[in-house]
Parts: structure tokens; sequence; C-alpha cells
């Protein structure tokens, strides 16, 4: 079964980069949708980027133009390069796998901006 361990969280300050990674264990990605997404110390849920099993990729607005997504099958990791970090970047980052009714998320690293 599917399992995401997520990485790369840490404390940077405004303007810089982080590299975040997400490894899964159990079973391939092939044919699984993979995503990040954060939540803020307010609740609130974000979704950042995405690639779809056929290799599509789409950015949130608060991704676009700063952040990348990336997988490499062979090594089964999912990393998000986030650049030009900002105070509100502040949140737990989260990866999660999705194939058709099969949902599975890590446990979250957290990412602080500090100004």
């Amino acid at each position: 079964q599917l399992a995401l361990v997520e990485s790369g969280g840490g404390s940077v300050q405004s303007g810089g980069s982080l590299r975040l990674s997400c490894a899964a264990s159990g079973h391939k990605f092939v044919g699984y949708a993979m995503a990040w997404f954060r939540q803020a110390a307010h609740g609130w849920r974000e979704g950042l980027a995405a690639i779809r099993s056929d290799g599509q990729i789409t950015y949130g607005d608060s991704a676009k133009g700063r952040f990348t997504i990336s997988q490499d099958n062979a090594k089964n990791m999912l990393t998000l390069q986030m650049n030009s970090l900002k105070t509100e970047d502040t949140a737990v980052y989260y990866c999660t796998a999705t194939c058709g009714a099969d949902f599975k998320r890590g446990q979250g690293t957290q990412v602080t901006v500090a100004s």
C-alpha cells in the first residue's frame, strides 16, 4: 500500500528557497495523480501544484512563477522547488497521491518563512 513521507521543510528568510521532497513506498507512483497542498495556521488549505497521471502539470495561483513540481518515477519521488519565498508561505506542506478512490497523504513538513 502506498505511503508518503515529506521532507525538506524548515525555516528560511523571506526571498529564500526550499526544496521539498515526498518519498513514496509500498507502491509505484505510476497511475497516480500527485500533488502538493499546504495548510496554514489559520486552517486554510490551498492547492499548490499537481501532476496528473498523464503528466499534465497545473499550479495554484500562489505557486505560479515561484514553485516547480517534478516527479521522478524511477526514484518514486515527488519534489516541490520553492523560490522567492514569502512570509505568507508559512504553512505545513503535504503531498498527496490519488488513483480513483485511493487517496493518500503524507504527514506533512513545516515551512516557516521569516521576514
